[in-house]
């Protein structure tokens, strides 16, 4: 299992790919770096859970997302970064704002130590695409003290495509485009509830 350690993008040249296509520029900007530097693209992440038996996945997407995209099916953790608002519907974006999840340091800690993840266990945090969800909950699980903590770069639904009749649609690599174990079941075991 290779750890990459500098993101595609960066090996690419910041400028060279910003160049390229504004929706990919769009998810460069979004992009945010760990405190510990530890990433993996979702086949790397299945190679890590395959070679190691105590590596955790955890899904930090919101649970309506997950209804209508798939659940990989090895996660063992699901709680969301941030959830949609449902209460304060935006008239100007035409959408529900997402807010933080303002229990997910608690809940994802309870999670953890309740699987009995060791320090240096491997952790991979997936959201959908790589960026702005798994990279600052990666950050929170480290100073937990977890030493090995993994963003996964291209999350469950992966990069758009660029072009032809499906252009913007999230269908390349990540985990659902990779040929990895994914599904619309969600393990009743695993799937988030929230607190009252």
């Amino acid at each position: 299992m290779k750890k990459t350690l500098i993101p595609l993008l960066a090996s690419m040249g910041l400028s060279m790919f910003l160049g390229a296509a504004p929706s990919l520029a769009e998810e460069v900007e979004a992009y945010r770096e760990t405190k510990l530097g530890l990433y993996v693209t979702a086949t790397e992440a299945h190679e890590l859970m395959q070679e190691n038996d105590r590596a955790v996945l955890i899904d930090v997407r919101d649970p309506v997302e997950i209804k209508f995209t798939g659940f990989a099916e090895p996660t063992d953790i699901h709680v969301p970064w941030v959830l949609a608002d449902r209460d304060n519907f935006d008239e100007e974006a035409k959408t529900w704002p997402m807010v933080k999840n303002p229990d997910f340091e608690a809940q994802v800690k309870a999670e953890i130590e309740a699987l009995g993840v060791a320090e240096d266990d491997p952790i991979i945090v997936m959201c959908r695409s790589g960026a702005t969800r798994s990279a600052p909950a990666a950050d929170v699980i480290t100073e937990m003290g977890y030493s090995e903590v993994y963003s996964m770069t291209d999350g469950f639904e992966g990069r758009k495509l660029e072009e032809g009749d499906s252009q913007g649609v999230r269908a390349l690599d990540g985990w659902r485009n990779s040929g990895l174990p994914w599904g619309y079941e969600i393990n009743p075991d695993v799937a988030w509830r929230q607190a009252d």
